[in-house]
């Protein structure tokens, strides 16, 4: 049996667009845009076989324990400790470089910038006070150190805060910093910016205020375990908070070195510019961590980093966007079993081109916008996760292909349940250059439940293909029941039949397109 449908009689010219309004129970109202020529759609009942998917296989994350960490730790040989100049270091170039970013510390430091650099082996906290003048580096009280200068690990050597460091001061008036050249372990301590006028926290207080930060280059690896990192980062390049990152393009080429990694695992980011920032790196473990009031994003990987592992966070009160997003060509990676709530945005973001996923068994609730959001981003798997009182969408996925939703859960949120739409993006600033994208879109709906949602259970608009089987919608706030759109909206009743009274599939596709296929 094959229906044909239509967006038509519900919409309503308002200016240029069409607009679909959608009136709760209550009496509000919100416009979902539709195309002024919407196609007409054909409904079929498809094979079940060919929607049946057995639940992800998620790594095992028993490997990446404390104990695994410490025994990476080799404390010989023994490394050294130097102070020199901040000019011609690879390490620093992205700091030094241009007028602007040098004089930064030659006024916070007085003199020609200089950093301590750890050379050759292993060192701790305690070396560096017993190698350095204290107006450089000082023990202010017992396992309390103050770096008054950025540091260095250079490559093949290794920094280690233990637990014998109860904090790790980086000053801010000084323009302290610490750069990840070689290896660096934070283990059970703190590491924390500090403003030594009050001696105090280094709190966040203006955008581009300096604070010092932690990064890591190509090639290095870093872990930090049971530690609490706090109030780093500010809007610099690579000044972030705690960041791990592939050399900058000028500099990659003549270091040749792979890419970086690291485990976080079971610590504390508060009050950081981003909990955790990635650029280019691999095989990255975020385990067990909590992210809080953290001031643009929770965790943000970036631009072509691959096989990372974010399981079992919570993120919460992020202040300015969003508690977790994966950004341009993130691919191949694992979310899965973290909790994102009251954060300003999303509760979690997967955008710009970032495929091959699974996001599972997440609880993504109370955030200011959707639970999840799905922005060009095609080819990626959502399995089992809550989504629910957000203030907007469960779900919303834009302009992105082959999207499986399986067994997941949306409710009582602000807008709809499932929101699947396309949107032309040439004239909302984006670079399409680095960002190519197609406006086109395809959801696969399997299992799950639909609640409560207050504006409509689930729209699709301008699909080029939805199929849908065993979805559960329970307690419509419609007055006129289930609220399905887009190109679910016309005869729904027939659509609900093929799915809850004869437990069939059901496809929905646009008329050309079956009639290009012969169907």
């Amino acid at each position: 049996m094959t229906l044909y449908i239509a967006r038509r009689s519900t919409a309503r010219l308002l200016g240029t667009g069409l607009l679909w309004l959608t009136t709760t129970m209550a009496g509000a109202t919100s416009a979902v845009v539709a195309p002024t020529n919407p196609p007409l759609y054909a409904v079929n009942s498809i094979a079940v076989d060919s929607l049946l998917l057995a639940a992800p296989q998620l790594p095992d994350l028993k490997p990446y324990s404390a104990e695994a960490v410490y025994a990476k730790i080799k404390p010989k040989p023994a490394g050294t400790v130097v102070v020199r100049g901040m000019l011609k270091e690879n390490a620093l170039a992205e700091f030094t470089g241009g007028d602007e970013r040098l004089r930064e510390w030659v006024k916070r430091q007085g003199e020609t910038p200089q950093a301590i650099f750890i050379d050759g082996g292993y060192v701790t906290p305690a070396d560096l006070a017993r190698s350095l003048p204290e107006k450089y580096f000082r023990e202010t009280a017992p396992g309390v150190y103050l770096a008054r200068l950025p540091i260095v690990v250079s490559q093949r050597a290794t920094l280690h805060i233990g637990k014998q460091t109860k904090d790790f001061r980086l000053s801010s008036e000084r323009g302290a910093f610490l750069i990840n050249d070689g290896k660096l372990f934070i283990t059970d301590s703190r590491l924390t910016a500090w403003r030594e006028t009050g001696n105090q926290q280094d709190w966040f207080k203006t955008k581009g205020e300096f604070r010092p930060f932690l990064n890591a280059w190509g090639g290095t690896e870093t872990y930090i375990v049971n530690s609490h990192i706090a109030s780093l980062g500010y809007s610099g390049t690579k000044s972030y908070g705690v960041s791990i990152s592939q050399y900058s393009p000028g500099i990659a080429p003549t270091m040749g070195r792979g890419h970086p990694t690291g485990w976080l695992i079971d610590s504390v980011f508060d009050d950081m510019w981003y909990g955790f920032y990635c650029y280019e790196a691999d095989d990255v473990v975020l385990k067990g961590n909590t992210y809080k009031n953290n001031i643009v994003y929770g965790i943000d990987p970036h631009d072509r980093s691959r096989r990372l592992i974010i399981a079992g966070n919570t993120v919460y009160g992020t202040q300015k966007k969003h508690g977790i997003i994966i950004s341009r060509d993130v691919n191949d990676s694992w979310i899965f079993n973290n909790r994102s709530f009251d954060n300003n945005l999303s509760g979690l973001v997967l955008d710009r081109l970032s495929i091959n996923n699974v996001v599972a068994d997440n609880e993504l609730y109370r955030n200011k916008s959707d639970g999840i959001t799905l922005y060009e981003s095609g080819n990626n798997l959502l399995w089992a996760n809550k989504s629910f009182e957000n203030a907007r969408h469960g779900i919303r996925v834009r302009n992105s292909m082959n999207v499986r939703l399986y067994e997941n859960l949306a409710v009582a949120n602000g807008l709809l349940g499932i929101y699947g739409h396309t949107k032309d993006l040439n004239n909302v600033g984006r670079n399409l250059k680095q960002d190519p994208y197609s406006a086109d879109m395809s959801l696969t709906v399997v299992g799950g439940r639909l609640i409560a949602n207050r504006t409509g259970d689930i729209s699709v608009v301008a699909p080029r293909s939805v199929k849908l089987y065993r979805l559960e919608i329970l307690l419509p706030n419609q007055p006129s029941g289930i609220g399905m759109f887009g190109a679910l909206s016309s005869h729904k009743n027939q659509i609900i039949d093929l799915l809850v009274r004869q437990k069939k599939a059901v496809e929905i596709l646009p008329v050309d397109q079956l009639a290009q296929s012969g169907q």
